[in-house]
């Protein structure tokens, strides 16, 4: 039965169980704990239920049909103030809960995370996480993993130009990081090289970025991390909100605007959202890099029911993406000066379709969270009209959760995940066989928490197959077809201990498993956006991991930072690699020879260790100095030698100031350095050392107040003095587009200058 319509029954049937229940109602004030006084305008959400709200002049907030029942966290935000966070107790009877925020000076570690199995707070949540805000997205950057990267310790991104990120967490990168929006895993060909993330960088109200295994929650593609994309809460009954955003950049000609709206009426919520990108050739110090360009446009809305029994979200998207490549021998023009808008050839053109359909259903003494996602993602490669590469994949998924009642600190929670993807071939050549895949998993979850102490542990059952088909061009094979199976257990301990308000401990160990993806076992042809042959290994077997990590948070008024360091010893590590020499021949379409390296898929062992820290200073309460440092060490112990693909270590230090300005709202000025350290850890037949490198960087900001709106206006810069230099991820710097010439390449983006504004919309 396809699993498609296996999700269409589990959905009916969960519909059907709901009895009747009363609606509950939480209400309160928000006050200064000092002078007693309202504060309007405070944001209090209840985000298991994706619902909020805004506190009004006298301070005064209210949810209405809520579910009678279950424990849920209440978070309460204002600029200037410590957020607060209270558990409440849903009944059939109204519920009042009253919040009295402290002013600080320090933005609070209590942040409510909703990535994890059990929603908690943050200092009772023993993995790693980051949580990053629409505001801190709103940076010099060209994609959301690109905002991402510069933001959160731990986080790299591998570039092809401008247009294209791939996230890297703790050193690993491509099908061991889950990318999950709209409550489902993003799949869009995570495997290639130059193959980005297809998400909206305006769409999020939030992300948060988990680092380390969480393959207990996201099955086994979740090796080595998660970037869970959170969507705006719908807001409470009888309201209409909105947002527009705009910005412009100096350097590549980046025009970025979205306008987004949400309401709810009498529990019926909506939303809608329509961006649009568009930039040409971005500008190194050495020149403008030839037919780098990209543009996207992307238009996604939600329909759905707010009520007592919980919540049922509709959520649809379309995302078409046009990104230019420059096909380039060592000693061709890689500079112009074209500011042309128009791409040329070769380019890529993507095209994301999705539909999710989020619910939480309150069922007994706890609640059903399900998710059900139909995605198809059609990349085409193009080195003339008619495609070349042409993919085409369509994923069905289903992701149950149960959440039982909390009794006597014990939370538990099951659940079940699958997904069925079918991809076929329609260029004119091919590289990966058309292929079906089924994963199925199950697992089990518990937390117990007594007085300052948090125990979590969890085990996992995952179940991979995989079939390639065979593929036969002029009586010759291309691809034999492989069938594969696989499947193992997946294990997670956690642990918590809160010393004080200012000090707490957490650490993780556990165990988790990679299956090889159908590139990695089948793969057999020219791959246009890497420059080179790719060859799979259907001998493959799944990749097994173990690792451990350890954090310490503190905090105070004046001082507050982290420090955690992690090892993860991964057996049967797949990775392609070339060797010098190793090249094939191949006669395009055009009737013309060229020669490729070619790179095959193998497994060896793998160690990666490292550290994340952030020291922050607070001297007063409108000066901040933060810092943060990561660095991590790769070997591959099967050969002695390091690992490719390893970010740098890097120090960020950014000073801001934020002084009160007489008609200014929030206003701030910062500056910062980004010091990339040099990279002399790198895999000798196929890259070269990168060496140190500093940015500068800065920004200014403040709101302005147009009657009841309030209206941002920014400007954030890098690399201010046109820094020549090449990351250690960019696949564009020696060594990498050319073995022939190793110091062949393109340097990163100069000078960059964007200026935007942001209008927050309260229409009703």
């Amino acid at each position: 039965m396809k699993l498609k319509t296996i999700s269409g029954i589990l959905l009916i049937v969960c519909y059907f169980s709901i009895l009747p229940i009363f609606a509950a109602t939480i209400s309160g004030q928000v006050t200064d704990s000092k002078t007693r006084l309202p504060i309007a305008g405070a944001t209090i959400s209840l985000l298991q239920l994706r619902s909020s709200t805004s506190s009004d002049q006298q301070g005064h907030y209210n949810f209405k049909s809520l579910p009678s029942s279950g424990r849920y966290l209440v978070e309460v935000r204002f600029i200037g103030y410590q957020s607060m966070v209270k558990t409440v107790e849903l009944t059939a009877e109204d519920l009042s809960v009253d919040f009295a925020l402290t002013e600080s000076i320090i933005e609070t570690n209590e942040v409510v995370v909703t990535g994890t199995l059990v929603t908690a707070q943050s200092r009772r949540n023993s993995t790693s996480v980051s949580v990053v805000s629409k505001d801190e997205l709103q940076v010099n950057a060209t994609n959301l993993i690109d905002a991402l990267a510069r933001q959160v310790p731990g986080l790299s991104q591998i570039t092809t130009g401008q247009g294209i990120s791939k996230p890297v967490i703790r050193g690993l990168g491509y099908n061991r990081v889950v990318t999950v929006s709209d409550g489902v895993k993003q799949m869009g060909q995570q495997w290639g090289d130059e193959h980005g993330i297809e998400i909206d960088q305006n769409q999020p109200d939030r992300v948060e970025v988990l680092r380390g295994a969480a393959s207990l929650m996201y099955g086994s593609d979740a090796i080595g991390g998660v970037i869970n994309i959170l969507e705006p809460n719908v807001p409470t009954s009888g309201q209409i909100k909105g947002e527009v955003l705009s910005s412009y950049s100096t350097n590549n000609g980046l025009t970025n605007s979205s306008v987004m709206l949400t309401g709810n009426e009498n529990g019926f919520v909506w939303r809608g959202r329509g961006s649009y990108q568009n930039a040409y050739s971005y500008h190194t110090p050495a020149g403008r890099y030839i037919n780098s360009g990209f543009n996207n446009s992307n238009f996604s809305g939600m329909l759905g029911m707010n009520k007592q029994w919980g919540y049922s979200h509709l959520n649809f998207s379309y995302m078409k993406n046009n990104i230019g490549f420059h096909e380039a021998d060592p000693g061709d023009l890689l500079y112009n000066d074209s500011k042309s808008r128009t791409l040329d050839f070769p380019r890529q053109d993507i095209r994301h379709y999705k539909l999710a359909l989020n619910n939480n259903f309150v069922l007994g003494g706890g609640n059903l969270k399900l998710d059900l996602g139909y995605q198809k993602n059609q990349r085409r490669e193009l080195e003339e009209a008619t495609p070349s590469l042409f993919f085409d994949l369509n994923t069905y998924s289903l992701d149950a959760k149960y959440y039982l009642s909390e009794k006597n600190g014990w939370q538990h929670v099951f659940g079940i995940s699958a997904s069925q993807e079918h991809s076929v071939n329609k260029g004119t050549e091919f590289l990966i066989p058309a292929y079906d895949q089924i994963e199925l998993g199950a697992f089990g979850y518990a937390k117990k928490t007594w007085g300052e102490n948090t125990f979590n542990m969890g085990l996992r059952y995952d179940y991979v197959d995989n079939k390639g088909k065979q593929l036969i061009i002029d009586d010759e094979e291309q691809f034999a077809g492989f069938k594969n199976r696989f499947g193992n257990v997946s294990g997670a301990l956690g642990y918590t201990h809160i010393f004080s308000e200012d000090l707490n401990f957490k650490a993780n160990a556990g165990s988790a498993f990679r299956a090889p993806n159908p590139a990695e076992l089948g793969s057999n042809g020219v791959h246009e956006g890497t420059f080179r042959y790719e060859i799979g290994n259907e001998d493959l077997k799944p990749e097994r991991s173990y690792q451990a990590d350890a954090t310490l948070e503190f905090g105070h008024s004046i001082v507050t930072g982290s420090i955690g360091i992690y090892e993860n010893y991964i057996h049967n590590f797949i990775y392609a690699s070339t060797t010098k020499g190793d090249t094939k021949t191949v006669v395009g379409e055009d009737g013309d020879p060229q020669t490729y390296d070619v790179y095959r898929y193998g497994q060896v062992n793998a160690n990666l260790y490292g550290v994340e820290g952030s020291l922050n200073f607070h001297l007063m309460n409108w000066i901040h100095l933060d810092n943060t440092f990561s660095y991590t060490h790769a070997q591959n112990n099967s050969f002695d030698r390091p690992l490719a693909s390893i970010p740098a270590g890097v120090l960020h230090n950014t000073l801001r100031l934020e002084p009160k300005v007489t008609g200014l709202h929030a206003f701030y000025l910062s500056v910062g350095l980004d010091n990339y350290f040099k990279q002399n850890r790198f895999d000798d037949t196929f890259e070269t050392s990168t060496d140190s490198y500093t940015l500068l960087n800065a920004g200014i900001g403040t709101t302005l107040r147009l009657g009841p709106q309030h209206l941002k206006v920014f400007a954030t810069a890098s690399n201010l003095t046109n820094k020549r230099y090449y990351d250690a991820l960019s696949r564009l710097r020696p060594g990498r587009l050319s073995q022939e010439d190793p110091n062949f390449g393109v340097y990163n983006m100069g000078r960059n200058i964007t200026f935007g504004v942001y209008l927050p919309l309260s229409i009703k």
